[in-house]
């Protein structure tokens, strides 16, 4: 969210004289050797070392290797530069990370490099990683898209002293919300063209990037293309923030949206969010904390005060002592900072005096197995402050593997092979990542493939949006028959050597024209009349005729 109307002055502070060091200045030649092109030509997957905060297989690592969640706020220190106090006071609740609202001076009063400079040692002196966002790519129209992040870039590149040799401590947010972008490539081609800009001028950091639509991707563009913005990065140390208000507005919505990028290993946070539950028919913040802490998302949240809508306030009028309903919820709720934020290492944070691990869970039973599905239960664990949820892993001779995390006391493990003997085991964890014992094991066979006696399906398949050389398309299962289906394989046949790229709300494989889609653990129930929704996107050549025919679980479904 976003004021509208200011009066800040900026403030000034001292020069940052901090000597950078050694290997951040390798980096920087190093990349400025490299340049854009070299970016363009970034195999997908391929990640160079960092030596500070970095993102590798899907998640924020600290330079020492170990996960970091974000967990904090919002501070709009460009409209209120004076309120120096807001950082100590924020920390006390115990965030570990706050967003720090700047100007490039193309909106409201440019933020220089001796401001910046003293908002970084601000957050570092009080054990903060700082993200540091441009607000004046808010609210521009498509045409002014790409002038606006190229202007982001620019200003970022002037803040270029300031920011070297801050990998550990800083992440640069880009450019905040950017609006509209309805061409898929609205969004893309300008987002990708400020990431390599700012490699190319020599940025090692974390970048931030927000959605198109007001932040909000109300029509999945970021979800859709997020896979090809990241791999245009030559660094792969990217992150994508999805600013949840009123667009996601039922547990489900919000729990398929976050799942897509973990499913497709993409890094991804709540960016902003905020305000009573019942504000512009917003979900419940509460689920949607519930669920970061279940997939180990960070969240930050708008915004501490001096909002020019009061209910979005955290702390009323700056004053730490007077929190909102809202700032109860975010710090002191069951899913709230307090619980479940882990201070950076780097500060020298280690949890909030948290060692003790839970106990192992009990050993766990498989139920409603099938030839690419299994259904796994177990008993709680249990731990001196809570359990925040379980990972089911698939045990080797000498390796296991993460399955499927959960957090209740039952997972579905989908994309089974058929025919095929699994082991597999369960870990508890607590809310700041101590992990217990391994439970006891269980032995899964897996069915036969073939038909499911009794079940009946329909599918819909339809092409949401086509671009030279792409597409994202949309299918729907419904579940004809009497009873519930609980786990499934869709099958089916591209006829113009179409290929999937990317898929949310399953995992495919193909090979040829064939494509096979398994569940992932949130779509796998299908209830009696009732369905779920896989999106995709695609590669394409001129033509693009749909599938004709579609199985589940080896049976003929009917295409509507």
């Amino acid at each position: 969210m976003r004021p509208e109307t200011s009066t800040a002055r900026p403030g000034q502070s001292p020069l940052n004289a901090l000597v950078k060091g050694l290997a951040a200045l390798l980096g920087v030649i190093l990349l400025s050797a490299l340049g854009p092109a070299a970016a363009q030509a970034r195999p997908a997957g391929a990640e160079t070392a960092a030596t500070g905060l970095h993102v590798s297989n899907g998640r924020l690592l600290e330079a020492n290797g170990k996960d970091f969640v974000m967990r904090g706020v919002n501070h709009a220190h460009t409209w209120y530069p004076g309120e120096r106090q807001s950082l100590a006071d924020i920390k006390a609740f115990g965030a570990n990370t706050v967003r720090v609202v700047l100007s490039d001076g193309h909106r409201w009063t440019r933020n220089g490099p001796d401001e910046v400079a003293g908002i970084v040692d601000d957050c570092k002196n009080n054990r903060l990683i700082c993200v540091l966002e441009v607000h004046d790519t808010t609210g521009y129209g498509e045409d002014a898209a790409a002038g606006s992040l190229d202007h982001a870039a620019d200003y970022w590149i002037s803040l270029k002293d300031v920011l070297a040799g801050e990998e550990d401590y800083v992440i640069i947010n880009i450019g905040n919300e950017p609006w509209g972008n309805t061409d898929p490539a609205g969004w893309t081609a300008p987002t990708t063209a400020a990431i390599q800009k700012l490699r190319g001028a020599g940025f090692a950091h974390t970048i931030m990037v927000d959605a198109p639509n007001w932040g909000q991707d109300w029509q999945g563009v970021m979800r859709a293309n997020a896979q090809a913005v990241y791999e245009a990065d030559m660094t792969g140390n990217l992150i994508f923030s999805i600013h949840m208000y009123s667009v996601y507005s039922t547990p489900q919505a919000i729990t398929d949206y976050l799942q897509a990028f973990v499913n497709a290993g993409l890094p991804l946070l709540i960016g902003e969010f905020g305000g009573p539950a019942d504000q512009w028919g917003d979900p419940d913040e509460d689920t949607m904390m519930a669920t970061a802490e279940a997939l180990d998302l960070g969240y930050l949240a708008w915004s501490w005060s001096g909002n020019t809508d009061p209910v979005l306030d955290l702390a009323i009028d700056f004053d730490p002592n007077r929190l909102s309903s809202w700032g109860e919820r975010i710090f002191h709720g069951t899913n709230g900072i307090a619980q479940t934020s882990r201070e950076a290492t780097v500060f020298g944070g280690g949890g909030p005096g948290d060692t003790e691990a839970p106990t192992a869970p009990g050993a766990p039973t498989a139920s409603t197995v099938t030839a690419a599905s299994a259904v796994l239960t177990w008993p709680a664990a249990s731990d001196n402050i809570a359990v925040t949820g379980y990972d089911v892993v698939r045990v080797g001779d000498s390796s296991e593997t993460v399955a499927v995390s959960s957090a209740t006391t039952s997972a579905i493990v989908t994309g089974l092979t058929a025919e095929t003997a699994y082991t597999f085991a369960v870990y508890a964890r607590d809310a700041v990542g101590n992990r217990s014992a391994r439970s006891a094991t269980v032995d899964v066979i897996t069915d036969k493939s073939g038909p499911t006696p009794g079940v009946g399906c329909s599918v819909g398949y339809r092409v949401v949006g086509e671009w030279p050389g792409g597409f994202q398309g949309e299918i729907t299962i419904r579940n004809t028959g009497a009873t519930t289906i609980n786990g499934w394989n869709l099958a089916f046949a591209f006829v113009n050597g179409q290929t999937l790229s990317n898929v949310w709300g399953g995992t495919a494989t193909q090979s040829g024209s064939k494509v096979s889609v398994a569940p992932a653990g949130y779509t796998a129930v299908i209830s009696a009349n009732s369905s779920i929704v896989l999106g995709f996107t695609g590669t394409k050549s001129t033509t693009n005729t749909a599938p004709t025919a579609f199985t589940l679980g080896g049976n003929t479904c009917t295409t509507v």
